[in-house]
């Protein structure tokens, strides 16, 4: 911009502070892991230049390839773990929005949440947390990329808010709002927690209807009543209700739902177990990648020349650690080669970055 323009850009921190309400986090002040000297970047908040940091980070792009809850294999359609993200940012955004809160620690904290996770969705999760000392979560692992593998050994240096939100978003098989030290320390973390559930509930029983796993007419009348029948009035549903039955106290906001909505979303998520997660197509896959990483694994922590070949192996204490942190960095495509190459065993151990 000329310096004789007439146009003054907006103050970025001031702007935030304008539009937020009593209970929002700021980003003025918000601590890094690690202080940084020189001035911030004029034009970003801390918590838009971690959004920065996390969308150009290759763990983020590598997302992309990366299972959600059905192979690429399904079709061109299903959502991979990078679609999954944007939707849960998407959400989590809206809800912030409309509470008030600070949309851009949402925004940040969803986009990294689930850069730690495997190749294969759950099913490889599970397969790393049974073969890793101390078991595999890829919350944790997450924030380790942010911290210490991102930028080849250097990390992100996030701001503290958003790494709470990165490793406190999973609710597992735990309660949806959770309590104590699981629960995002602001409420913007809350509200990526919640919406990480939304956008799974409602993407995943799109995606098996496009895939064929399921018919329209298989889908209870039940869950229809409380979502009707389209990926758009399911995710409305979910969020409108958490809006209505979110009360603010002196403390700020209550997530929940109401009886209902929570009584619909298990009922939803009960039938995606039966009929889509555990179904024999996708249990075949997902068994096919699982033991692709026990393979890979395996060959990691007892081979000392794909050992040594390991990226990053430096910042790792053990051959198990580096081993999961190799692994859990794959696409799914780069496993299944990664694993054919082990089992030929006649060709040179791969040396490329996943």
């Amino acid at each position: 911009m000329p310096p004789d323009s007439p146009w003054a850009w907006p103050d970025v921190r001031a702007a935030e502070e304008a539009r937020l309400g009593p209970f929002a986090a700021r980003s003025r002040g918000a601590a890094r892991l690690r202080p940084e000297e020189g001035p911030p970047p004029l034009a970003r908040t801390p918590f838009q230049e971690d959004l920065y940091r996390i969308v150009h980070a290759r763990a983020f792009r590598r997302l992309a390839h990366k299972t959600q809850a059905l192979c690429a294999a399904s079709g061109d359609h299903p959502r991979s773990r990078l679609t999954h993200t944007l939707e849960v940012a998407q959400i989590a955004r809206a809800v912030c929005r409309a509470m008030g809160l600070n949309e851009d620690l949402a925004e940040a904290a969803a986009m990294g949440h689930d850069l730690g996770h495997p190749p294969f969705g759950h099913a490889g999760e599970r397969a790393l947390d049974a073969l890793v000392p101390g078991g595999f979560s890829h919350q944790a692992q997450s924030l380790r990329i942010v911290d210490l593998l991102a930028n080849g050994g250097t990390g992100l240096n996030l701001t503290l808010p958003v790494r709470d939100g990165i490793l406190k978003h999973s609710k597992g098989l735990g309660p949806v709002f959770a309590k104590g030290d699981s629960s995002p320390s602001t409420f913007e973390g809350q509200a990526v927690r919640v919406s990480d559930i939304i956008a799974y509930l409602a993407h995943d029983l799109d995606d098996a209807l496009e895939a064929g796993l399921l018919r329209p007419g298989e889908i209870p009348v039940a869950i229809l009543a409380v979502f009707g029948d389209s990926h758009e009035s399911r995710e409305n549903a979910m969020v409108k209700d958490l809006l209505a039955s979110t009360a603010v106290s002196r403390d700020g906001p209550r997530f929940s739902f109401s009886p209902a909505m929570e009584a619909g979303m298990a009922a939803l998520r009960s039938f995606m177990l039966e009929k889509v997660y555990r179904c024999p197509a996708v249990t075949r896959e997902m068994a096919e990648g699982a033991e692709a990483l026990r393979t890979i694994y395996l060959a990691l922590t007892t081979d000392s020349e794909l050992a040594e070949a390991i990226p990053l192996k430096h910042l790792s204490r053990t051959r198990e650690e580096a081993a999961r942190d190799f692994i859990a960095g794959m696409t799914d495509r780069f496993a299944l080669r990664y694993a054919q190459t082990v089992r030929e065993r006649g060709l040179p151990p791969f040396a490329g970055r996943p």
